[in-house]
């Protein structure tokens, strides 16, 4: 194989790589719909001159016609007026337009022919655009599924569950030790309520207690001359009312 050879499949190589690389499936189909419908004009146009032509034709007929007619009329008085030589010309007129009329008869066949087959080409060629056009934007809309698919992929492959669910349990973790903290604060604070309280309702039924016990000796005459003084201490553990000592004492009499 020659160097020219290979370096030619190369160079189709890659650029026909290249090429089919950055074809887009949908721009591509977008565009053959818009060429198609391009052509319809131009084909409109075609078939409006073909038209035209077997219209010209009948018309050229129609006036064939009337002057076979007309000079069938000539020649039929010039025989009658005994001018042979001028029935003769007017023969001849209509040898020539007779022979025209037949000519202009068949290209008007075939004009009508040339007609109808283009119509027919024209309602084909809109019938295939319009099933083209349909099954390109089936192609379009199955592309963009699957763009979206692909794109999905994608994410799915580029989402890492573990990083996220790890990033979650550090976050409820954390706000778990927020709220235990905050309970926490809120338990302390009702305990030292509850504490203040609990000194403040054991206080007021000591107050009590002792106000019962002066009015106890009030009302057996315990308590002094003065009768509103502190009744007397009462004896510390470990001591006896009969008041005595570590060491001993005598019975008062």
């Amino acid at each position: 194989m020659g160097l020219w050879t290979r370096m030619k499949r190369s160079m189709r190589a890659l650029f026909g790589g290249i090429i089919e690389k950055t074809e887009d499936p949908e721009l591509i189909l977008q565009q053959t719909i818009r060429d198609m419908r391009d052509r319809v004009p131009e084909l409109n146009n075609s078939v409006a001159q073909v038209m035209a032509t077997e219209k010209l034709l009948a018309k050229n007929k129609e006036r064939l016609e009337t002057q076979v007619v007309d000079l069938d009329s000539k020649i039929r008085a010039s025989v009658k007026m005994g001018r042979d030589d001028i029935a003769t010309a007017y023969i001849g007129q209509l040898q020539q337009a007779q022979l025209d009329l037949q000519k202009t008869s068949q290209q008007l066949e075939h004009a009508n022919l040339a007609s109808k087959q283009a119509l027919k080409a024209r309602d084909n060629y809109v019938l295939q655009m319009q099933r083209r056009t349909a099954e390109a934007m089936q192609l379009i809309n199955q592309s963009k599924q699957a763009k979206l698919q692909e794109q999905l992929a994608q994410t799915m492959e580029s989402f890492q569950l573990g990083d996220d669910a790890s990033t979650f349990n550090e976050m409820r973790d954390k706000i778990d030790r927020r709220a235990a903290a905050a309970e926490a604060k809120m338990q302390l604070g009702s305990a030292n309520v509850d504490t203040q309280m609990q000194d403040i309702e054991r206080e007021a039924l000591d107050m009590q207690l002792q106000d019962k016990l002066l009015a106890y000796k009030k009302d057996m005459g315990l308590l002094g001359a003065g009768g509103g003084s502190a009744a007397p201490a009462l004896p510390a553990e470990g001591e006896t009312t009969g008041g005595q000592n570590g060491t001993g004492g005598g019975r008062v009499n």
